[in-house]
């Protein structure tokens, strides 16, 4: 694989505003119902779990699906790119709801086996290996490069609302028709996203030239692709950024906030509370880049919220009071919120179009494979020396994320187009 000569084929029309583009909002509803469907499957996944093994064994099923997801993955990038990221979008989604629904008409007839939990938790992470980096190099062959970073809000409204919706679309499907009837509904979420995203309308990169004699191969596309990224003097010091403010921020806002809520006595609608905080910054993060489109020096203030996001995350464990963890939760939520969709719309706007691919699936590694490692690293830790020193520390490594983007002065100059 070698670099393109333009970003795409053909010059593309004047820029519709993504969230007046009926092509951008079949592509957003079909993301949006396809979340929604996991929500709601995984919610019944673990409820079949529980019921069917010791917690420990659910457990196990739950977090099975991570090690195909974290494997694969760069692969699918790859994947992605060979085979067109909305045909492989369209694919992964009809099995998922397949599966999905196999296994519910299965629990209609007998009682829930782990194994077939465990199988269907393995079929679903297999399958978002290729879904996740061609989700991620999708919006830019959908709408102009100017409008990336309003769909990347767009995105992170559509996230926001499948977490508010689908705990309580699975507990519906729980109460009416047990896990066969929670499952049966994320799978017919899940089968919404397919004929609208049979109807989204993609532009297709320029031709490739041939790598050399023999073409092209799935092993040299990968290769390619990630020396292309090495060498990237934005996407290299853009990835180091986003792994070590994933690494500082998943412990924290996930276990350790659990064991945070327990030391403080807050209960579990304390920390609701606070993950209502969270997600309510972290949706206005999201609705201000949908309104606003752009944001200047999209590098510099990137930047700056993971470093201000840093201080906030060591600030969460001595705040003095719920209220103030709320606030400070909300705060957590705004800055990061905003630091991932400005770093998520540079690597779209950075990348060659004919590396998308793998650069989605760099970025969702290391979100989705390496930053969870953190979890159990942070509960062990704040078992051996408590709350205070362990969000400290997960923030200093969060803040150089930031440290890294600013001292980079390429990733620190770095805008997004008009």
């Amino acid at each position: 694989m070698t670099t393109v000569t333009a970003p795409f084929a053909e010059p593309h029309a004047p820029e519709l505003p993504a969230h007046r583009d009926g092509n951008v909002l079949r592509w957003i509803s079909a993301y949006t119902a396809s979340m929604v469907g996991d929500s709601v499957f995984f919610l019944a996944l673990s409820w079949a779990a529980v019921r069917s093994g010791t917690p420990a064994q659910a457990g196990v099923v739950t977090a099975v699906s991570a090690v195909p997801r974290t494997l694969l993955m760069l692969g699918g990038g790859v994947v992605a790119d060979r085979f067109g990221p909305r045909r492989v979008v369209i694919g992964s989604d009809t099995v998922r709801c397949a599966a999905v629904l196999a296994v519910a008409a299965m629990l209609w007839l007998t009682r829930p086996e782990l194994w077939l939990l465990a199988a269907l938790a393995v079929v679903f992470g297999t399958v978002d290996a290729v879904f996740m980096p061609a989700v991620g190099a999708l919006p830019a062959r959908i709408t102009g490069a100017g409008q990336l970073a309003r769909v990347q809000g767009m995105r992170g409204l559509a996230v926001r609302f499948a977490n508010v919706v689908g705990a309580p679309l699975g507990g519906l499907g729980v109460a009416l028709g047990g896990a066969a009837g929670a499952f049966a509904l994320a799978g017919l979420l899940i089968a919404v996203s397919v004929p609208l995203l049979i109807s989204v309308r993609v532009r297709e990169p320029a031709p490739v030239e041939p790598a050399g004699p023999g073409g092209t191969t799935p092993w040299r596309d990968l290769r390619d692709g990630l020396r292309y990224i090495r060498g990237h003097r934005v996407l290299a010091p853009l990835i180091v950024a986003i792994a070590l403010g994933d690494l500082g921020f998943v412990g924290p806002l996930n276990i350790g906030l659990t064991l945070l809520a327990d030391e403080r006595d807050w209960g579990a609608s304390g920390m609701g509370w606070v993950l209502a905080g969270f997600g309510l910054g972290a949706g206005a993060a999201a609705l201000t880049l949908t309104v606003r489109g752009r944001l200047p020096h999209a590098g510099r203030v990137a930047a700056v919220a993971i470093l201000l996001g840093a201080v906030a995350i060591g600030a969460l464990a001595y705040v003095p009071s719920l209220l103030a963890a709320v606030g400070t939760a909300l705060l957590i939520g705004l800055l990061a919120g905003l630091s991932g969709a400005l770093c998520g719309a540079l690597l779209q706007t950075k990348a060659d179009p004919a590396y998308l691919g793998p650069v989605s699936a760099v970025g969702g590694i290391v979100s989705l494979g390496i930053a969870p490692l953190s979890m159990p690293l942070s509960a062990a830790a704040v078992g051996a020396w408590g709350t205070g020193p362990v969000f400290v520390v997960s923030a200093a490594v969060c803040g150089l994320g930031g440290v890294v983007a600013l001292c980079v002065r390429d990733l620190r100059r770095a805008e997004l187009p008009r």
